[in-house]
């Protein structure tokens, strides 16, 4: 469903920024007995909203299709892991909730940071809508509730007796095509001096580094502070804290509070300042972004013929969403890489979308012994190439696509 209203603010019009065409799902895999069937594909465009700066694409997929059944569990990447682990050690230090508190965290995954919680003696519930992920999280002890969240669950919840001390959502928010009910229900859940921790991909981050990969139909906004601030300060909620940090290519992580409840720390305003100073609500700072892209997908596009006409043997690792997109975009397909590697076994088997790579685990890096494996999953590259030294010592290269096209030097 295309929708030309902003999903904020609901401002009538929108301000095209970038198309990549028309595109199947990037988290689509596709099993063998399914190759020779017509991929769905819909429409993906980037917009800016002039009335709350809200950057976001205009083609909503019903979240049944995207996200009942996935394919992504965060316990396979240690950057993640890593990452959780040590915001856990963050909150609790500086909110330290009670040991009767309760944790909960919106689109928890396989309970891949809730553990460290639990590990702490702290309640915990997860809430996440793929069945087959939300089943895993239970037979690792997470409770967890399978289903969308929204007003309606956290009403539930609430009229139950459940309410939440300290609630996470990462990277969710911009997966949410109902905007404003998601923060409504944060709103609802959340104790009265309790906090929400949420991180978003920084727009700004992903135009200056021409990130465009990680725009695809399950990322519905691409955010700023400001526009962060009109959504919340519409439900109640306040920014307390903000802070930069370098996960999924560059996110903003936010301490959120009912308005009056907590005082808001300088950052917010410090980084609402830098914010009007690039141009937060201009569409001249977007300008251009469309030609970084297509220069990029041609850099790409012929260092690869290059390598290829040169004889070597190439392939890629990492069979993330954004791989789906960048490999689609650039029109990169099976006749260039041999294969994608993933250390996920719920993707090896596959096929990534549209391109039909098949998905190997990455022990065939050295069976095979591509020439040149394309890292995909640039967000964790110095995980990948720290678990694959073994294939570089035998003289294999990598190489990175995003922000510009170079291969790993060695260390």
């Amino acid at each position: 469903m295309s929708d030309p209203s902003c999903r904020s603010c609901h401002a009538p019009r929108l301000t095209p920024v970038l198309s990549l065409g028309s595109q199947p799902l990037a988290n689509a895999l596709l099993s063998a007995d399914r190759l020779a069937e017509p991929e769905a594909r819909y429409p993906l465009d980037l917009a800016f909203c002039r009335g709350c700066t809200l950057v976001q694409i205009t083609e909503v997929v019903p979240p049944e299709i995207l996200f009942r059944d996935y394919v992504y569990f965060s316990s396979y990447s240690e950057t993640m892991l890593a990452h959780a682990r040590s915001l856990v050690a963050q909150v609790l230090e500086r909110e330290r909730p009670a040991s009767s508190a309760l944790v909960v965290e919106v689109a928890s995954n396989d309970g891949y940071l809730l553990q460290y919680y639990k590990e702490r003696g702290l309640r915990v519930l997860g809430i996440e809508p793929a069945v087959n992920i939300a089943r895993v999280a239970e037979e690792r002890g997470i409770p967890t509730l399978p289903d969308f969240f929204g007003r309606d669950v956290a009403a539930s919840l609430v009229a139950g007796g459940t309410t939440a001390d300290v609630i996470h959502a990462h990277n969710v928010l911009a997966h949410v095509a109902d905007t404003n009910g998601f923060v409504a229900g944060l709103s609802q859940l959340l104790a009265g001096p309790g906090t929400a921790v949420i991180e978003v991909p920084y727009v700004k981050d992903m135009i200056d580094r021409c990130e465009f990969d990680t725009i695809y139909h399950e990322h519905l906004c691409y955010f700023s502070l400001t526009a962060l601030e009109t959504l919340f300060g519409r439900h109640g909620l306040a920014v307390k804290d903000v802070q930069r940090v370098p996960i999924h290519g560059g996110s903003l992580r936010l301490f959120l509070g009912h308005a009056g409840a907590a005082p808001v720390l300088p950052s917010v305003a410090v980084l609402r300042s830098e914010e009007k100073a690039w141009g937060v609500g201009t569409v001249a700072f977007y300008e251009g972004f469309a030609r970084r892209v297509d220069a990029l997908t041609t850099a790409l596009r012929q260092t690869l013929s290059r390598l290829k006409g040169d004889g070597l043997r190439l392939a890629a690792y990492g069979a993330a969403a954004k791989g789906a997109t960048l490999l689609n975009s650039a029109g990169i397909d099976a006749a260039t890489l041999d294969f994608v590697a993933d250390r996920s076994p719920h993707k090896q088997g596959r096929f990534m979308p549209g391109s039909r790579i098949p998905i190997v685990a990455p022990e065939k890096l050295l069976e095979e012994r591509p020439d040149v494996v394309l890292i995909l999953a640039w967000n964790i590259a110095d995980e990948i190439v720290a678990q694959q030294d073994e294939y570089r010592r035998r003289g294999g290269r990598f190489l990175i696509p995003v922000p510009d096209v170079r291969f790993v030097e060695a260390s």
